[in-house]
């Protein structure tokens, strides 16, 4: 194919207050950089999109600095070397990248890992073999530390961590209980997924629901959403309970604490007399030292079928913002990924 001469990128117009819009993403036009000795240029094949890029879009103190006005937004990328000056890539090679939304960026190889020429699968690498796949299998085997007869709740069940979550629980024996929006989502959990069963958060009796789908109470509460989710989840937890935290998606769009009564009397209570423990975790941060031991198991897993994964692919970079929003809300269905260009 004719490559562009210019370069599509999108970045942080402005801060959002509460829900991000449109209005703070701009598509901007850039020359195609040229390569110098030690560096490539990749082009971008697929862009993930995740939770956490809201939190870059605010300037509110976090684990990571937030984009700055007019900068590049964040985020993870498949794409293939399309000139290389770096004795380790060839023109060709996969490689997964962290160049963010555009459709060109250049590399030192710094960050870089090479997925050959011939992957298999090459955008799984954002998805079940990558991040949301290693935030899974850390958060739920080390934190959660998951034990044959127990049972599991896992929130965002059919997200790409929460799926790979229930899954891998399930693996270890474990009555495995989700909580999903929709009952489609709910079916998908536990027809295809192999889980116990799955609730509808939307539904406005999900507390009681939740509690008679674990009449053995909760041992381990993967915690990504927060909100009402974990409301319901709180009472039924047991002594010795663990609860790996790696997001709270129902409140990266606040911009107050929500309104009723203070319930972290309840919260430090409950930890204390039932012995809970409850960690949060930054995958890489914690983890990176951990990665070939996830790929080793998670390859194997997903090549013998034992976990299974579904993408959400959506055409053209400039789909990206109504993407992400719409994520945040949790309109997508599985690992939510931009085709930014052909993968030939």
């Amino acid at each position: 194919m004719s490559q562009s001469t210019t370069n599509s990128r999108i970045v942080l117009a402005s801060r959002p207050q509460g829900e991000p819009t449109p209005d703070n993403f701009r598509l901007e036009q850039a020359p195609i950089p040229e390569p110098a000795q030690g560096q490539v240029l990749l082009r971008t094949v697929f862009l993930s999109l995740d939770p956490y890029m809201r939190g870059r879009m605010s300037d509110a103190p976090s684990y990571a600095p937030p984009v700055q006005i007019g900068e590049l937004m964040v985020g993870g990328t498949v794409g293939r070397v399309l000139s290389s000056k770096h004795p380790d890539y060839r023109e060709g090679d996969w490689v997964l990248s962290y160049s963010g939304w555009q459709q060109y960026a250049l590399s030192d190889g710094t960050g870089l890992t090479n997925l050959g020429q011939t992957p298999a699968a090459p955008s799984y690498a954002l998805g079940v073999l990558g991040m949301p796949g290693f935030t899974a299998y850390m958060g739920l085997l080390d934190i959660g530390q998951p034990k044959a007869g127990e049972t599991l709740v896992v929130a965002a069940a059919t997200g790409p961590v929460g799926a790979t979550v229930g899954q891998i629980g399930k693996l270890k024996g474990c009555r495995v209980v989700g909580v999903a929006g929709g009952e489609e989502k709910c079916r998908y959990a536990v027809e295809e997924l192999g889980f116990d069963a799955c609730l509808d958060h939307r539904a406005p009796d999900v507390a009681e629901q939740l509690a008679k789908a674990c009449p053995a109470g909760i041992d381990v509460y993967f915690e990504n959403v927060g909100g009402k989710v974990f409301d319901a989840v709180l009472p039924l937890l047991n002594t010795g309970a663990r609860v790996p935290v790696c997001g709270l998606v129902s409140q990266y769009n606040a911009t107050e604490l929500p309104a009723g009564p203070d319930r972290l009397p309840l919260l430090m209570g409950t930890l204390l007399k039932k012995r809970i423990r409850m960690q949060g975790f930054i995958i890489f941060d914690d983890y990176g030292h951990r990665f070939g031991e996830f790929w080793q198991d998670m390859s194997r897993w997903v090549g013998d079928g034992s976990i299974k994964y579904r993408e959400e692919m959506i055409d053209g970079l400039e789909q990206a913002p109504a993407a992400l929003i719409g994520l945040l809300k949790g309109e997508n269905f599985g690992k939510l990924v931009i085709r930014v260009g052909a993968d030939d």
